[in-house]
């Protein structure tokens, strides 16, 4: 059967728009398409990809356990899964795990087991849930309501109710909001899609401090900063503040699906056996693959790299800049940038992305105005100083369009 693009418009619902380049083959942070043409990949599947594309590690991985065991339900355990479990406690402040699907289902079961918390030890007054504009948490109809972009909710009746937002670093609308009705806070410790918007230390410190002082829980959404995309294994640790709940995905199966939300035990206790659930949770392939992208990733090698690559993206998106004048700023932490287009060139994000395709390279949008890097974290550095080149002629063909 021949595949193109045409047949996504013939088989599949049209929530999506790809472009008409179909990938077949990969390797590292090299992708080929149907015609062979070459690309090179600055946007890592939006921040999953952590280690590229076909890495032995997670390939061998994957052999290894489609010859043992695919899937079990929950009725019973698995080995792939309490190893990851805890290697996962080990490595951060948790000591509970719950393993998911996606970000998305993270974050549902984050947001769940905070309102149970609530209700189980200060009653059902305490029910409030606070969020920051322009953030993302997933599109199941609770985390997209929790997510601070209207867009995204609207169109599908009744929302869920008590959540409440305000803007993102804005101390003082946070400290007017949140009450000790309040029963947990959601943030990024790092917005992606919002624009890549990095929290201030003042402003993260205050949200951990009221959390404490109201009795609310704080849940850290480093589905898109987690795994070693800012340079630390989680972000919580480069800020210094730790939180409640803390969800993770993407990064974590390394392109294989998987999610997962870690807690502390008296947080933990309040999911008691039946009250949440998810089929794949825990499925021994994913949890095999990404115990090999946990411990590939998590080492002073790959962690210390990230911040030597996110030196050389700045030093060449500057040189670029300094050429072209396209952008106001570069900000992001890690691998996770942002490259925001100044007033000249503002809204013009997809032509960048487009032009960018044009040269062989993939990369992304964060929104209308940010051009967003989140390619492997260990992309060699030759193929950064080419993925940069290949941009600068997509840069070069915007501006003299």
């Amino acid at each position: 059967m021949q595949v193109t693009r045409d047949l996504f418009n013939d088989v599949m619902v049209p929530n999506y728009n790809p472009s008409a380049v179909i990938p077949v083959r990969g390797e590292g942070s090299r992708v080929w398409d149907q015609n062979d043409n070459e690309f090179i990949d600055f946007a890592g599947g939006i921040a999953v990809n952590c280690l590229g594309h076909c890495h032995p590690a997670l390939v061998n991985a994957l052999k290894e356990q489609g010859e043992k065991i695919w899937h079990l339900s929950n009725v019973m355990t698995n080995e792939p899964a309490l190893r990851l479990a805890q290697k996962m406690v080990e490595a951060t402040f948790a000591d509970k795990v719950y393993f998911a699907n996606s970000g998305a289902e993270a974050n549902e079961a984050a947001l769940k087991l905070a309102r149970r918390f609530a209700l189980d030890v200060h009653g059902e007054e305490k029910s409030q849930i606070i969020a920051f504009n322009k953030g993302f948490h997933g599109r199941t109809f609770f985390t997209v309501t929790v997510g601070g972009q209207a867009a995204y909710s609207d169109g599908f009746g009744p929302k869920p109710g008590d959540i409440m937002h305000c803007d993102y670093n804005d101390i003082a609308a946070f400290e007017a909001l949140i009450s000790d009705k309040t029963c947990a806070v959601m943030m990024e410790p790092l917005q992606g899609e919002g624009g890549i918007i990095s929290p201030t230390d003042e402003f993260a410190k205050k949200v951990r401090e009221l959390c404490t002082k109201h009795n609310a829980l704080l849940i850290f959404d480093e589905v898109q900063t987690g795994v070693g995309r800012t340079g630390d294994l989680y972000a919580y640790e480069g800020l210094g503040v730790v939180p409640d709940i803390l969800t993770t995905a993407k990064a974590l199966g390394g392109g294989f699906p998987i999610g997962a939300m870690i807690t502390r035990t008296a947080i933990a206790e309040h999911l008691k056996i039946g009250t949440h659930g998810s089929t794949y949770g825990g499925n021994p392939l994913a949890c095999a693959v990404a115990e090999a992208a946990f411990d590939t990733v998590n080492t002073p090698d790959v962690l210390n790299g990230v911040k030597e690559r996110e030196q050389l993206f700045r030093d060449g998106l500057n040189a670029i800049n300094e050429k072209y004048n396209v952008f106001s700023e570069v900000r992001g932490k890690g691998l996770l940038i942002g490259a925001v287009l100044n007033d000249k060139f503002e809204g013009r994000a997809r032509d960048f992305l487009v032009a960018s395709a044009n040269n062989g390279l993939m990369n992304l949008v964060a929104g209308m105005n940010v051009i967003r890097f989140t390619p492997s974290l260990v992309i060699p550095f030759e193929d950064i100083k080419e993925g940069l080149a290949r941009f600068e002629k997509a840069v070069s063909d915007v501006v003299n369009g």
